[in-house]
């Protein structure tokens, strides 16, 4: 698994460079030469980037590959390459995926938000062009049960008016990210983090509330790509249903959903509940 994974990004970061290479060199007829040329020093200048090559370097030679599995990876690779221009991509999580997962966004924002300040410099250590912020989490995984039942009686939770900078009162809101978070229509979210396998830990809560709220308050066009791992466990699976939908849910391979969620403006249904 492991050396079929590392020839599958090795291959997609070289066919990036090679396709433009190839690209460049294609002329259509001798009346449009010009044109090809101009198109060539354009494509050049726009090959592998530095981020690209190191990913390359780094997953060449260690023998620690991602979480996610290549079939999971494939849904939001193949998400991205279908946009055809540069995402805005928010990650939850730092981790051995982190640098992969900027290359194969290269000329886009890829932004990563970690809860653990010792983990998150380790990763920072090793990779310092990754724009990275630490965040710290109201919740605990043993609260989820209470939250979910309790969530609606808190107005500043409900899907019509929730919002998400400075809102302390609704604790599934994350209140005090940095302004980058809030100020960026995020085309692709990625929800594999914070930790959420013991009573103690934030647990995903509020991510993937958060989520919801910042897809659905999209004032641009187009929709928010949703993407959350581990939906083999309770929490998450629960939390998923509640704010990103059943019916938004456009594709899941192993223990991977995806969903794809229009503005609010887009939503046709009782504004009482998000789904």
């Amino acid at each position: 698994m492991k050396n079929r994974w590392l020839v599958w990004v090795l291959g997609i970061l070289g066919v990036i460079g090679a396709t433009l290479f190839v690209a460049s060199l294609i002329q259509t007829s001798e009346s449009n030469l010009l044109c090809s040329i101009t198109r060539a020093r354009q494509q050049f200048t726009e090959g592998p980037t530095s981020m690209q090559l190191r990913a390359i370097l780094h997953y060449a030679t260690t023998q620690v590959v991602p979480q996610q599995s290549l079939s999971e990876i494939t849904i939001t690779f193949d998400v991205l390459q279908g946009l055809h221009r540069p995402a805005n991509f928010l990650v939850f999580g730092l981790g051995h995926d982190s640098l992969m997962w900027a290359s194969l966004n290269p000329r886009g924002k890829t932004l990563f938000l970690e809860e653990d300040p010792k983990w998150f410099q380790t990763v920072i250590k090793e990779a310092p062009f990754l724009r990275a912020h630490t965040v710290q989490y109201r919740t605990q995984l043993r609260e989820a049960d209470h939250l979910l039942s309790t969530y609606r009686s808190e107005p500043a939770c409900s899907p019509a008016t929730a919002t998400l900078r400075g809102n302390h009162r609704c604790k599934l809101a994350l209140h005090n990210l940095p302004d980058e978070v809030y100020d960026t229509e995020w085309d692709l979210i990625m929800i594999d983090a914070p930790k959420g396998y013991f009573a103690e830990a934030p647990g995903r809560m509020a991510a993937i509330f958060s989520a919801a709220v910042m897809a659905r308050d999209r004032k641009g066009s187009g929709v928010t790509h949703v993407f959350l791992h581990d939906v083999d466990r309770k929490v998450e699976k629960l939390y998923a249903q509640e704010f990103l939908c059943r019916k938004q849910l456009v594709k899941g391979v192993g223990r991977l959903w995806h969903f794809v969620i229009p503005p609010m403006a887009n939503h046709t249904r009782d504004h009482a509940r998000f789904c």
